[in-house]
């Protein structure tokens, strides 16, 4: 047993219902995850069918993706006030009717509008699945259980633009949304009869001005990031978002230190390993965010490759997540997280090394080999690196650790997508004026160069990891074993 873990068995769950608490959020995960990247693909269709600008049905995406990253935290906040199966029964049945509201619009406004209030049920489940799940099972099975949640996402992210192109193939892009009814009404039920209704104890107050300082916080990073890649990150509007984000992060750090009830509980942050887990999982996304959106780009504009082809290369990482994610989230609860996340961090270095290496003249099996050390890494570090993150909060803090560590995922993902393509096209472009010739090559050298650099944002996420853990043995060897847990 991992002796950092902090939540132990609770003789007030019955955990011969666990697998039906799975299956119940697990749905939950599943749709949300589902409904992050299926709309992604109809954007083509969107414009043709609601005549109007890219530029406008986008915010069909980004109003989703911005609602839930920036409600995730005090979503979860607010589970471990009132407790968390209401609200993610709430969750879910907002989402639902989101989904109805959102296949029965008739104008993009409509459209944006309903994916704002899905999101905000998005927000709950994506928020408190982790929680629920953590709660569920007993700690020694924990790893595991994590490690299947893992597996769902991974296959929401593969789904997604299949289903989505079929859906587009045969029936109206009205059915992107409406397939999310019929999961909805079977995992509602199955929420109300399985989840376990614990209440938290004692009367808790919420932290309305950290909520709102957070809130706005993200808000304004966010926007930056999405507006900022779009008209250039040098505009002094995007500047003004990136100084109002600091200003209202810095208030949101020193209210959450002088507050009795926070937001955030800051000594958390003493942990040295809940810290550390929360950081190079982050970092980690940023990685695998960026990469996912540059590679089909360099695939098909650069190599030449076929859609289809494209789809179904992108998809040999996710499986990998997938299958070595729920083994690896298993075997940490026998051996813990700590070699394991640092194994997958190194998987990881190697993936990204091979990955800058592809050329114009790469064959189609060495593509395959030199990207899939990026997807072992991943399924190898991410589910011990969840329970180890689970594992260090306390009972009655799971919801706001739980929204903490999906928050720490949709913002590298997001910060991954902007950072790194802005540095592909300042890379290509620069080459080109530099005097390659073809534009395609230009982005083949910048595709090298940008991937070139996660080895070494990986690395760092890797000498993190590895220099806490030489920390963490070099204390267990001057701690009396009588102190050992």
């Amino acid at each position: 047993m991992n002796p950092s873990y902090a939540v132990k068995s609770n003789p007030e769950i019955d955990y011969r219902k666990k697998w039906y608490v799975m299956a119940a959020v697990a749905m939950g995960v599943f749709l949300s995850t589902i409904d992050g990247s299926i709309v992604n693909i109809a954007l083509p269709t969107l414009v043709k069918e609601l005549g109007q600008p890219l530029a406008i049905v986008e915010w069909v995406v980004l109003a989703y993706l911005l609602t839930v990253t920036t409600l995730m935290i005090g979503m979860g906040r607010l589970a471990d006030m009132i407790g968390k199966k209401p609200l993610y029964v709430a969750g879910f049945v907002i989402f639902t009717a989101g989904s109805a509201l959102c296949g029965s619009s008739a104008t993009v406004g409509m459209l944006v509008g309903f994916r704002v209030f899905q999101a905000v049920g998005a927000s709950m489940m994506m928020a408190l699945g982790t929680a629920i799940v953590t709660e569920a099972f007993p700690s020694e099975e924990r790893g595991k259980a994590l490690g299947i949640i893992g597996l769902m996402v991974s296959i929401g992210v593969i789904a997604g633009p299949t289903i989505g192109g079929i859906i587009l193939e045969h029936l109206t892009w009205n059915w992107l949304f409406f397939v999310n009814i019929p999961v909805g009404l079977v995992g509602i039920p199955m929420v109300l009869r399985f989840v376990p209704a614990i209440r938290p104890k004692g009367h808790q107050r919420f932290d309305y001005w950290g909520a709102v300082l957070l809130l706005v916080s993200l808000c304004s990073f966010l926007l930056a990031l999405s507006i900022g890649e779009e008209i250039g990150y040098a505009k002094p509007v995007i500047l003004g978002m990136f100084g109002l984000f600091a200003v209202t992060l810095a208030l949101f750090v020193r209210v959450e230190k002088t507050t009795p009830e926070p937001m955030i509980d800051t000594t958390l942050f003493r942990n040295g390993w809940f810290s550390v887990n929360l950081v190079t999982g982050f970092m980690t996304f940023v990685a695998s965010a960026g990469t996912i959106l540059l590679l089909p780009f360099f695939l098909q504009d650069v190599i030449g490759l076929s859609p289809r082809t494209t789809g179904l290369l992108m998809a040999v990482n996710p499986i990998a997540i997938g299958v070595l994610g729920t083994i690896s989230g298993a075997l940490s609860d026998r051996i813990g997280s700590r070699k394991l996340t640092t194994l997958g961090l190194f998987f990881q270095i190697l993936g990204y090394w091979l990955i800058s290496g592809i050329t114009q003249n790469t064959p189609l099996f060495e593509l395959v080999m030199r990207a899939l050390p990026m997807g072992i890494g991943l399924g190898i570090f991410q589910s011990p690196n969840n329970s180890a993150v689970m594992g260090a909060a306390p009972r009655e803090r799971l919801g706001v650790v739980s929204g903490m560590l999906s928050i720490s995922r949709t913002l590298g993902q997001m910060v991954g997508i902007s950072i790194l393509s802005a540095v592909w096209a300042m890379k290509t472009t620069r080459n080109y004026l530099l005097g390659i010739i073809l534009l395609n090559q230009a982005e083949a050298v910048g595709f090298q160069q940008t991937t070139g650099l996660l080895v070494f944002w990986i690395a760092a996420a890797f000498l993190l990891s590895f220099w806490t853990l030489m920390q963490e043995r070099k204390a267990a060897k001057t701690q009396p074993a009588g102190e050992m847990m």
